[in-house]
């Protein structure tokens, strides 16, 4: 049945693919990128060395039980536990990351594969997801937080408990330009965000969920907030990573 709706759809309300602009999206679950996109695109499996602390590929490569002394060595002065994607910022991912900064909606498969991430260890070990939050002036320019709508696909999927309330963003930064280099965008973030129901948090191991880990100067910034309000560990997943 599912196969006939999406070929009645395609014929009838034909979806341009997002990502290489030349396909059609064969199915709804799939979008905004065609099947053709989401095969060409790297998704992680899981089966990749990566450093264990921020997710960043590694040369190596290492038998399983090997990865947890995995590390760069240059997120070491980051205050996040581990960091994880669910892929390269390219393709399909780029193209979803892109359209969910104007539409807030998260289609069947890229929420599936939310979730596969979130499953892996460490990020298994999470007790409660946090988005990452925008400045209220920021959320009113553009009608949501984009985090956020990935947090409550992500507790739904996973059924672990969602928290909107505990962290603000209390400092209205500048935005991230083309260009800027990591240092400048640390710069932006610092003291940034405030946990103002710091007991809902404490004792948890968070989950910071966010749309893309470019720097991670964003997402440390928060996790140095929930570290100092309590939490165990911060985990971080985006939908895509930068390199």
């Amino acid at each position: 049945m599912d196969a006939l709706t999406d070929a009645a759809l395609a014929l009838l309300y034909p979806l341009r693919c997002a990502a290489c602009g030349e396909s059609s999206v064969e199915r709804r679950a799939h979008a905004p990128a065609c099947a053709a996109c989401w095969a060409a695109t790297d998704v992680f499996t899981g089966k990749e060395t990566l450093c264990w602390k921020c997710g960043a590929r590694s040369a190596a490569e290492l038998p399983a039980e090997k990865w947890p002394d995995v590390r760069c060595r240059r997120c070491d002065a980051e205050h996040f536990t581990a960091a994880r994607s669910v892929g390269a910022y390219q393709g399909a991912l780029r193209a979803s990351v892109l359209q969910l900064k104007h539409e807030p909606h998260i289609g069947a498969h890229l929420a599936g594969l939310l979730a596969l991430a979130q499953a892996r260890p460490p990020l298994d070990t999470a007790t409660l997801i946090i988005p990452v939050p925008l400045h209220a002036e920021r959320e009113r320019e553009r009608g949501f937080n984009q985090a956020a709508h990935l947090a409550r696909t992500l507790s739904e999927r996973t059924h672990l408990p969602l928290d909107e309330w505990s962290v603000v963003r209390a400092k209205h930064a500048e935005r991230h330009r083309a260009g800027m280099d990591a240092r400048a965008r640390r710069e932006t973030v610092e003291d940034a965000f405030k946990v103002v129901r710091p007991r809902l948090v404490a004792g948890h191991r968070v989950l910071l969920v966010d749309d893309v880990l470019t720097t991670g100067a964003t997402v440390s910034s928060c996790a140095h907030a929930l570290r100092l309000a309590g939490a165990l560990d911060v985990f971080v997943l985006t939908l895509a990573r930068a390199e």
